[in-house]
């Protein structure tokens, strides 16, 4: 008789925590590395619900409880730093709407991937204010699209500041400088913008509601030789999982830092997530932010055939079709290191949620809550915080 998946967001929990040898937290004891409860970090802004990283989106994600709003750095011609996750407008804007622009879409090279669209680096801050955000799900509502315009770091910077102050409860950001090395071989680097902001703010210091993040740790490295001393985070990347064996795999542009290909170095993300990679980050950096698939990975079932079983015979080979596996000791080495670990993205959909979560994101945030993790990127803030309402009242906190 097969095993029912309708087992409890504390039994899940329970059961990839026993598989790495570790009970998780004694009562009212937490696992991140300064004791406290784990960051709630609204990905994009409430991306789930709105069309991401407007001041609609960010202004929902406070409402639901977010800890800290995050957000992609990416410029425009004139070097104003926009909040936009791509270069590529077309990703998320409703840009090929507007017949005015249609002579900019082109065919090119970011980070080493062929891509076509229009790019912020072609357009005034002036130009894309007449652009309206999209959603970038086909599962996620539609009803928004066009209607939110594009924010500056500025923008977004004053507005964090003033729901702190209409809140009573401190609103940090969590910017990302993306794509540096294609902006900076632009002529439009992104680094000396950005600690210019954060002086401005007067939030230059690792106390300050601030977090500055990038795959490249020569943007990082760059920003914190120009004084910037904000608590600074080395994103860590993966393609996609291998589902026969639970591994993960590496393509253009998730590979490597560009950085680094542009270098010559082969090497990809993973060396990281080793020891000697994550004493390479002490010295630049205080936390990691990894894909969360180097923490729990997920494997598939392999039928007589040699592939991968489609397990709920919906056409599609994806991660409700695979269970999740022990957890690896990243958290734990990371933490050895005096980081803090961070990883990325929690969703709802579920395409997106190992069958083993019964459909409940819930039970996945159980699991890496009671690993220790510092906190989270969630395109959905309200279960996020619910799964850490409900883990911390089971050990009693």
């Amino acid at each position: 008789m097969r095993m029912s998946l309708q087992i409890t967001l504390t039994a899940v929990a329970a059961l990839s925590l026993a598989a790495c040898g570790t009970t998780g937290p004694s009562a009212g004891k937490l696992l991140t590395l300064d004791g406290q409860p784990p960051l709630v970090i609204a990905h994009r802004g409430a991306s789930g619900q709105l069309p991401e990283q407007t001041l609609e989106a960010y202004a929902r994600a406070i409402e639901l409880g977010a800890d800290v709003i995050e957000m992609d750095l990416v410029s425009t011609k004139d070097g104003v730093l926009i909040a936009r996750h791509d270069p590529n407008l077309a990703i998320s804007t409703d840009v090929a709407k507007h017949p005015r622009f249609a002579s900019r879409k082109k065919t090119i090279q970011v980070d080493g991937e062929t891509q076509t669209g229009w790019f912020s680096n072609d357009f005034t801050l002036a130009e894309i204010k007449t652009l309206g955000g999209i959603s970038t799900d086909p599962e996620r509502p539609q009803e928004f699209n066009g209607k939110f315009k594009v924010v500056t770091f500025q923008e977004i910077i004053d507005f964090a500041k003033a729901k702190s102050k209409e809140t009573g409860r401190t609103i940090a950001i969590y910017p990302e400088t993306k794509n540096p090395t294609y902006f900076r071989d632009l002529g439009l680097p992104m680094e000396d913008k950005v600690v210019a902001a954060i002086n401005a703010a007067g939030w230059n210091s690792k106390t300050a509601p601030i977090y500055v993040q990038s795959f490249e740790p020569g943007s990082l490295k760059y920003m914190k030789s120009k004084g910037l001393n904000t608590r600074l985070i080395q994103l860590i990347d993966g393609d996609g999982i291998d589902m026969k064996t639970g591994a993960m795999t590496y393509a253009v542009p998730v590979d490597r830092p560009y950085e680094w290909t542009k270098a010559g170095d082969k090497r990809n993300f993973d060396v990281m997530v080793t020891p000697a990679g994550l004493a390479e980050i002490k010295t630049y950096a205080d936390g990691i932010g990894p894909w969360k698939r180097y923490i729990v990975s997920v494997k598939g079932t392999v039928g007589a055939d040699g592939k991968v079983v489609d397990v709920n015979k919906d056409g599609k080979i994806n991660d409700a079709d695979a269970t999740s596996m022990a957890p690896t000791t990243l958290i734990a080495d990371a933490h050895k290191a005096g980081l803090f670990v961070h990883p990325f993205t929690f969703r709802n959909e579920s395409r997106r949620l190992a069958s083993d979560y019964n459909k409940d994101g819930k039970n996945e945030y159980a699991v890496y809550y009671k690993l220790g993790v510092d906190g989270v990127f969630t395109d959905f803030t309200d279960t996020a915080r619910a799964a850490r309402d409900e883990y911390l009242k089971s050990i009693g906190r």
